[in-house]
C-alpha cells in the first residue's frame, strides 16, 4: 500500500473515531445534564473530546510529529486548535441548523456528522499547510542553509 493511500485511510478512520467520540460524549452529557443549556454543553464537551483525540492521532500517525518538550507540543496543539476554529464553526452551524429545522436529537446528530465530515476535509489541508508543515519547512531551511561562520553545530 502506498504511503498516500495509507495516510488517507488512517485519516478517514481517525475522523470516524473522533466523530464517534464527539457524538458519544454529547449523548453522555445530555444524559447527565438536562438543563436549559444542555445542547450547548453537550456540543462543547463533544467538541473538546473529539479535538483532543483527533490531535493525538493526527500528530502521531498522520504527521509523525513528536514534540521536543511539553511546551513544544502545547504550542503545536494551540496551532492545531486555531486552524480548527473555522471548521468548528461550520460543524456547530450545521449541527444547530439541523436541531432547529427538525427539532430532534437524531437530526442534530446527522447534522453533526455532516458538519464534522466537511470540517475534517478542510482541516486536513489547513493542518498540512500551517500546523505541521511549518516544522518541516524550518528543518529543510536549516539543512540547506549555508553554514554560519563560527557555527560548529553544522
Amino acid at each position: 500500500m502506498n504511503r498516500s493511500l495509507k495516510i488517507t485511510l488512517l485519516y478517514c478512520l481517525f475522523a470516524v473515531l473522533a466523530i464517534a467520540v464527539n457524538i458519544g460524549s454529547q449523548m453522555l452529557t445530555l444524559t447527565l445534564y438536562e438543563g436549559s443549556y444542555a445542547v450547548y454543553a453537550a456540543i462543547l464537551v463533544g467538541t473538546s473530546t473529539g479535538l483532543i483525540l483527533k490531535y493525538l492521532l493526527d500528530k502521531r500517525f498522520i504527521f509523525n510529529f513528536r514534540g521536543k518538550s511539553f511546551n513544544d507540543d502545547l504550542s503545536r496543539f494551540s496551532l492545531y486548535s486555531m486552524t480548527g476554529v473555522f471548521t468548528t464553526l461550520l460543524f456547530w452551524a450545521t449541527e444547530l441548523s439541523f436541531d432547529l429545522l427538525f427539532a430532534s436529537n437524531n437530526a442534530r446528530y446527522i447534522g453533526a456528522v455532516l458538519g464534522l465530515s466537511a470540517g475534517y476535509l478542510i482541516k486536513y489541508q489547513l493542518d498540512k499547510r500551517y500546523v505541521f508543515q511549518s516544522l518541516l519547512d524550518h528543518k529543510e531551511v536549516l539543512a540547506t542553509a549555508p553554514p554560519v561562520k563560527g557555527d560548529s553545530a553544522r
